[in-house]
């Protein structure tokens, strides 16, 4: 049998390894998946990618599978860690950040002003595999991002450093650099001006580097001889996707529940009502990943932060003899019952720490309004993906409740009454969002099949 394209997705757990066929005709199909335990720990990637590929194969009824073109998505190895600084916190150094987790970053530190020597032996005790310095709006300052240069060249540091500061000190920088032997990237200023964000050039340049260096990642060297094509951080795939969902159905949001966190992606302007109320501007596409907010790693502190007492009310039964014997995929029907309530609320906090909020001050004239954060009140499509809202039996009945959080409160959480669900239920949006690099009209029609057409799309009344 012969495909035209396969893509694997190499988590940290779990490789993946998606067939797609047609991409280069008008009705593009997906084939099947198949699955095995990544091979990473055993110094060896390859062992578990054959063996998926092997699953793949038998799922398929084939002897043999071909294919012309292997691309891939990895979280393995600790996935992409990076660190991030910047000028001011809530201006350069947080837009380095939003850069970051919109590739698919697992952010490690962030730091404002100048490095002290602490921030120095710590930024080498997270071991990154890459640090993004931005800092200074074009022609504003420039005397911190050369101090900060320095002291990375300096320091007993070797993964490559992305500079996305004031334009005014590339070039001094770039001297800095070349004359410490240390490899660096350059692009544009994710905050050239006040009130401006541009962190898409930030993004790309960090999906370049961890392709070259991916490799470099124990037990993931033998991958560039694998895979022909391009190698995205997973996250960053599902972001690239939402992207193009984005251009599909308009603005969105996607809730990604996991085992160890839970991401939220959005891809939205805001209205134009709260737009006028911001007080730093947002990204148009931005990711937040809760480390706290798992379904197995951390169901237990998630249970903790809901409340067992409320917990206990709401699925009544009790909690403890649930978490004795508590399994990443439910065995039984009380696991069950406090594995949905424990989605719902897993999807809820990561929406309230993504979501903006509404704040009022009060002065000479009166009370002012003023909008901080992510304005999500435009979003009009919710997209369900990750193993919980794709896999667990009435995920329906969870995703409904989650639409209809928005109690008209302070929070700039989107509006039920407008709002549609998407379901990724082939587990496919990592994959498409590797594809849409190569392929975007092909990916386009495979999410405009899969995702939107196949899914329920339900008017929510609130």
């Amino acid at each position: 049998m012969k495909i035209d394209i396969l893509i694997a997705e190499i988590g940290s757990t779990t490789t993946i390894v998606n067939a797609f066929d047609g991409i280069y005709g008008d009705n593009p199909v997906f084939v099947g998946y198949g699955a095995s335990n990544t091979s990473v720990a055993l110094g060896d990637v390859q062992i578990g990618l054959n063996s998926a590929i092997d699953d793949l194969r038998q799922k398929l009824g084939t002897q043999t599978l071909e294919y012309g073109q292997f691309l891939a998505s990895s979280s393995a190895a600790g996935g992409l860690r990076m660190t991030a600084h910047g000028l001011v916190y809530e201006m350069t150094a947080k837009a380095g950040k939003e850069a970051a987790l919109g590739a698919g970053a697992n952010i490690q530190l962030t730091t404002a002003g100048k490095l002290t020597h602490e921030d120095l032996i710590e930024i080498e005790a997270t071991n990154p595999n890459l640090i993004l310095l931005a800092g200074g709006t074009d022609y504003g300052d420039k005397e911190c991002t050369l101090f900060n240069a320095k002291a990375l060249c300096n320091a007993n540091l070797t993964a490559p450093v992305i500079y996305c500061g004031n334009i005014q000190n590339q070039s001094a920088v770039k001297r800095m650099f070349a004359e410490a032997g240390r490899e660096l990237y350059i692009t544009e200023n994710v905050y050239p001006k006040l009130d401006a964000i541009n962190i898409e050039p930030a993004r790309m340049i960090i999906h370049q580097a961890f392709e070259e260096h991916i490799t470099k990642a124990p037990g993931m060297a033998q991958i560039r001889n694998l895979v022909d094509g391009a190698i995205m951080p997973t996250p960053g795939a599902v972001m690239e996707c939402a992207n193009l969902l984005n251009k599909l159905v308009g603005d969105l949001m996607v809730i990604d529940i996991g085992g160890a966190t839970t991401d939220i992606h959005s891809v939205t302007a805001g209205s134009d009502e709260i737009t006028m109320l911001q007080t730093n501007p947002e990204p148009f596409a931005k990711r937040t990943v809760e480390g706290d907010l798992g379904m197995y790693v951390n169901a237990r502190n998630l249970a903790e932060m809901v409340g067992f007492d409320k917990l206990r009310r709401e699925i009544g039964m009790d909690i403890e003899p649930i978490f004795d014997n508590y399994h990443p995929i439910p065995q039984t029907s009380e696991q069950l019952t406090l594995t949905h309530r424990l989605a719902y609320h897993a999807a809820t906090m990561a929406i309230a720490r993504h979501a903006g909020v509404l704040r009022h001050t009060y002065g000479p004239r009166g009370r002012q309004t003023h909008a901080e954060g992510k304005d999500l009140t435009a979003v009009r499509h919710i997209v369900a993906t990750g193993g919980a809202l794709t896999r667990l039996p009435n995920r329906n009945k969870i995703m409904e409740e989650i639409c209809n959080i928005n109690n008209a409160g302070a929070m700039l959480f989107p509006k039920s009454r407008q709002l549609q669900i998407l379901e990724d239920s082939h587990y496919i949006m990592a994959s498409l969002g590797v594809l849409a690099k190569v392929q975007p009209e092909a990916s386009a029609k495979l999410l405009q099949k899969y995702v939107i057409g196949q899914s329920e799309n339900m008017e929510l009344n609130a």
